[in-house]
């Protein structure tokens, strides 16, 4: 599984605007329902109104690549655009492993 958080960065609400203008649209649906999609959801941290979470994971890299490809990436880019957002991004890639119970 692939897991890449993406913190949305604004001012004035827009990180919030983003997110709820990304599930209004039914953007953030249309990736919930791609091939591979294990988790889309947007959180806000507690103690900064001005930044969005986005915790995104995949089944594959194939899965990855293929949302990447896919048109709501152009819809996506324009939203951030639209609300003059930055981006930092942060990627896990879990481990395979048989049974947990060495943890």
């Amino acid at each position: 599984m692939i897991t890449v958080n993406l913190y949305y960065k604004g001012i004035n609400g827009h990180a919030r605007a983003f997110a709820d203008e990304m599930e209004a649209s039914g953007i953030a649906d249309a990736i919930r329902a791609e091939e591979g999609n294990l988790r889309y959801e947007y959180f806000q941290p507690i103690g900064d109104p001005e930044t969005v979470l986005l915790i995104d994971s995949w089944s594959d890299q194939a899965a990855v690549d293929a949302h990447h490809a896919s048109p709501m990436m152009k819809q996506l880019a324009e939203l951030r655009e639209k609300y003059d957002l930055h981006m930092t991004v942060e990627r896990f890639v879990s481990e395979e492993y048989k049974s947990d119970e060495k943890y």
